[in-house]
């Protein structure tokens, strides 16, 4: 198919793979990806996300749809002949090479001159900052100087783009975060595509231009982290990124797109109605911790809850409150750890309020159906 001007860079085009021809692992992805654009692919083990990672690498067949790089189709195309970078949890560097004869690997079965493979390779070293490591060995490097060198090999034939699959899995929280930051400047500074893979929210939301969320096969909502984070489009998605308190009721009204819900403690809140909810259906209201302020306060508000202080917990920048509802269930406050942090005592009634714009109103699926 020849290239147009507005053509994906990157298309998955309805793309399903089943291992038994049965069983669907990915059902009917679609989904365009721009040059240059990070995007993260998000969701619990056994979701799909890695499964399509491994498609677009080649190393798994498509068992229908197509996949296209620059309007032209690779879904039949050998990995090898991708042009497409891996990094993978466990960096695959030669234990017998060094630092240098792995960054050049890559360039020397591509028949890259000598001279032109050691320019590169001291370029590379030096983008990422490890000049003087070339003559050592992976064995003598951390964890974090290892993933880099797996990402400089990656990068050093200039690939169409690059993926990784859960890269930072194997490093403790601090590398991580230096990795984080790494892959992140590295992206910025080269402008490469990245099709990313991790179960861990906080790294996509820190890394990604638009994060995909799967669960089951299926990619329940594609946005950009501050959307994803504000408006989910589904519970599992509320549920899946970030913190959520879940609050159960009944919607008695819906008056533009706002529903009317009735506690199980009889209670009215308003919350933002999802596209698929309807008056008289169970609903789960969803509120993020950080939304809910704890009376008195000076913040705005639209509505109030009556709760039972249960205790907290001192995390050092903030503070986590429990709460009890009149039905026994579980609300949780997060609250700067600042001198308007309120002091309460165990069984103290509190009263808890919030924006509508702050909370969604969702089909309870937990229910049996009518």
């Amino acid at each position: 198919m020849p290239t147009t001007p507005d053509t994906a860079f990157l298309r998955f085009d309805h793309v399903k793979k089943s291992y038994d021809q049965r069983t669907l692992v990915v059902k009917d992805f679609t989904l365009d990806v721009d040059d240059g654009e990070f995007l993260t692919l998000l969701g619990p083990s056994g979701s799909g996300k890695s499964t399509v990672l491994m498609m677009l690498a080649g190393f798994e067949s498509v068992t229908s749809g197509d996949i296209s790089i620059r309007g032209r189709s690779i879904t039949r195309t050998a990995p090898y002949r991708r042009n497409i970078g891996v990094v993978f949890q466990n960096y695959a560097l030669f234990p017998h090479m060094s630092i240098a004869e792995n960054l050049g690997y890559p360039l020397s079965v591509r028949k890259l001159p000598k001279a032109e493979i050691d320019e590169r390779v001291v370029a590379s070293l030096a983008l990422i900052e490890m000049q003087d490591f070339g003559a050592r060995f992976p064995g003598q490097l951390s964890g974090g100087q290892r993933q880099r060198v797996a990402l400089a090999r990656a990068l050093i034939f200039e690939p169409s783009m690059i993926l990784m699959d859960e890269p930072l899995g194997a490093l403790d929280k601090k590398l991580r975060e230096q990795m984080q930051y790494e892959i992140t400047r590295l992206h910025q500074k080269l402008g490469f595509t990245v099709v990313y893979v991790t179960h861990d929210q906080t790294e996509a939301l820190s890394m990604s231009d638009r994060i995909a969320v799967f669960d089951d096969g299926v990619v329940q909502q594609c946005a950009a982290p501050a959307e994803l984070y504000e408006r989910p489009d589904n519970a599992f998605v509320a549920d899946f990124i970030g913190e959520n308190n879940f609050i159960t009721g009944t919607v008695d009204t819906i008056e533009a797109g706002i529903a009317r819900v009735r506690t199980a403690s009889g209670e009215p809140i308003l919350a933002q109605a999802a596209d698929d909810i309807a008056a008289g259906q169970a609903c789960r209201v969803s509120v993020r911790p950080e939304k809910l302020f704890i009376q008195p306060t000076t913040h705005a508000h639209d509505n109030a809850l009556s709760v039972r202080f249960v205790t907290r917990n001192y995390i050092g920048d903030f503070i986590r409150y429990y709460f009890e509802l009149p039905d026994g269930s579980e609300v949780n406050v997060k609250v700067l750890n600042d001198l308007a942090a309120p002091e309460l005592s165990t069984n103290q009634a509190a009263s808890l309020v919030w924006l509508i714009k702050d909370c969604f109103a969702y089909p309870d699926r937990t229910e049996p159906a009518s």
